[in-house]
């Protein structure tokens, strides 16, 4: 299994953290689009490495149009010698409309439509074809020599798209080459929801399972001593907290019969009480969204969840471990 890093860093600090990545072996580093533009992160991190693969996980497709994407990415498989992963997700609707103030609706459709949009870019430079794109949500119809790069000489980057409903999750078996899953979910959502919802989108294009990168992140809580243990489960129930409150991922709880949770914590959110909210995240709840073991158990476990499912890995950590406790776990994984 390939094991990656999440790089949650300043572009400041960007290079110095992916050159020790790099240097201790793992296979790839994913930006996180939150509080820094995760395609300058990429293009830093690429300048100074030479091996590890670098994605953005995730960047916010609806905040862009397929055109600025389509050459930010082409752009950026260019500078790393073709080591780039196009990791796409939604977001939700709020942080659409009212952080970036852009169009939001159907999202799985849009979706399904941007990265065709993408791909229909990306090949009018490559074959030099005409660009003619029409679809409900996008048009890209004029593409003239001085705005057109030519082929990529590295091909396109993979795309994968992220996501937690059955309906983007499809969209991503059907038009994605891999899949980003979301840390918040359970082993049982992953093979009763997810798993499923890939096979159909694949099947719909005509497409087997054979090849398609499933990355997965999940939460692990686990500690050296026991007041490392206990501040990481407390950390990681805030997390989980944060996610549960969000209607878009009531689907993960409902499968274990926890739906009415989810209309708790959004209440509880929207009245800005997130200092309590952790308090309603038991240990069955979070045992099962994080994997929760002590340190030398800690990739058995992960395996023994997930072995069979992921091809990748980004381990999600809410509370920085050691390189002499997270080095083991790992190698163990990476073996």
């Amino acid at each position: 299994m390939k094991i990656d890093y999440q790089l949650d860093t300043s572009p400041v600090d960007v290079g110095d953290r992916i050159r020790e990545v790099e240097a201790a072996g793992y296979h790839g580093a994913w930006l996180l689009e939150a509080a820094h533009d995760p395609f300058l992160g990429v293009g830093l991190a690429a300048a100074v490495t030479s091996r590890v693969q670098i994605g953005t996980g995730i960047a916010v497709a609806f905040a862009r149009s397929p055109m600025t994407l389509a050459v930010s990415a082409n752009d950026l498989q260019l500078v790393s010698r073709g080591r780039f992963l196009l990791g796409l997700g939604s977001q939700i609707r709020p942080h659409i409309t009212r952080r970036f103030s852009m169009p939001w609706s159907h999202p799985a459709a849009r979706m399904r439509e941007f990265v065709l949009a993408v791909r229909a870019i990306w090949t009018s430079w490559s074959d030099a074809s005409p660009l003619h794109f029409e679809g409900e949500f996008y048009r890209h119809t004029l593409m003239t020599p001085m705005f057109d790069p030519g082929p990529n000489p590295y091909g396109n980057p993979p795309v994968l798209l992220a996501g937690v409903g059955e309906a983007m999750t499809r969209t991503a078996g059907e038009v994605a080459d891999g899949f980003l899953c979301h840390g918040f979910t359970t082993e049982r959502y992953l093979r009763e929801v997810t798993l499923p919802a890939l096979r159909r989108g694949r099947q719909s294009a005509g497409l087997s399972m054979e090849g398609y990168e499933i990355v997965g992140m999940p939460f692990v809580t686990t500690g050296a001593t026991e007041e490392e243990f206990a501040t990481a489960k407390q950390a990681t129930k805030k997390q989980i907290a944060f996610y549960a409150s969000t209607p878009a991922y009531r689907p993960v709880l409902e499968v274990h019969g926890w739906g009415e949770l989810q209309s708790e914590l959004n209440v509880m959110s929207k009245a800005g009480r997130w200092a309590e909210m952790a308090d309603l995240i038991d240990d069955e709840i979070l045992a099962s969204i994080a994997v929760v073991a002590e340190p030398d158990d800690v990739a058995a476990e992960i395996t023994r969840r997930f072995g069979d499912v992921f091809t990748r890995m980004n381990l999600y950590l809410k509370t920085p471990l050691p390189a002499a406790t997270l080095g083991p776990i790992v190698a163990a994984l990476a073996a």
